[in-house]
């Protein structure tokens, strides 16, 4: 939607950020998310696309771009989400570039609202 350079859109976004909702990028660095966004829109978090994390190790091309995608962020003060974690060694690489947050597998596979909630009441203390 932001492709459109709709004034309505850029007009829905800044409300959005009126009313205090974070921005989250998905699928950064491939297809149409562009550097240019990080400038026009205030984004809150980039969720780095899981094709550069699915093959990630200590000697990869993809753990040269995560962490430059990671170090580029936090410079703008935005935060980082890694997409498609699967492993300890994903997890454990990303942790060592900064990577502020994580969702996939390694985390848990998707359950429903029951579940979800089960696991709230049970492993958080308010």
């Amino acid at each position: 939607m932001l492709l459109d350079n709709n004034p309505m859109i850029i007009e829905q976004f800044n409300s959005l950020r009126d009313h205090n909702i974070q921005v989250a990028l998905d699928d950064f660095g491939t297809g149409y998310s562009s550097l240019a966004y990080l400038k026009k829109f205030d984004i809150d978090y980039l969720k780095i696309d899981q094709s550069f994390v699915r093959n990630l190790d200590s000697q990869s091309e993809d753990g040269v771009l995560c962490e430059a995608i990671i170090v580029m962020a936090h410079k703008l003060g935005i935060k980082v989400i890694a997409e498609g974690v699967e492993t300890l060694e994903q997890f454990r690489l990303l942790k060592d570039m900064g990577c502020d947050f994580g969702q996939g597998y390694y985390f848990s596979r998707p359950v429903n609202s029951d579940v979800f909630s089960s696991y709230l009441n049970d492993n958080l203390c308010f």
